[in-house]
């Protein structure tokens, strides 16, 4: 049980890594200019992507079972 909460942990530290590279300023920098996607500015864009995306890795981490069924006490 202890092996799957720590890889749990590994894995939502590394994605408040992946998250706090993603809206630092060297890579906002990439996003800036004056193109759109579909008529919208593409760094507000690209925020919002990246944010969704990440929402959306923190759900499927959050909701993944941590260890193999047969390895959990019966009754959970």
């Amino acid at each position: 049980m202890l092996k799957g909460r720590r890889l749990r942990a590994q894995r939502l530290l590394a994605l408040f890594g992946a998250g706090w590279l993603l809206f630092d300023f060297p890579l906002l920098k990439v996003w800036l200019s004056d193109a759109t996607v579909l008529g919208l500015p593409l760094l507000p864009t690209a925020l919002f992507g990246a944010w969704a995306l990440l929402i959306v890795v923190l759900a499927v981490l959050m909701e993944s079972r941590s260890e193999p069924p047969a390895q959990r006490p019966p009754g959970q």
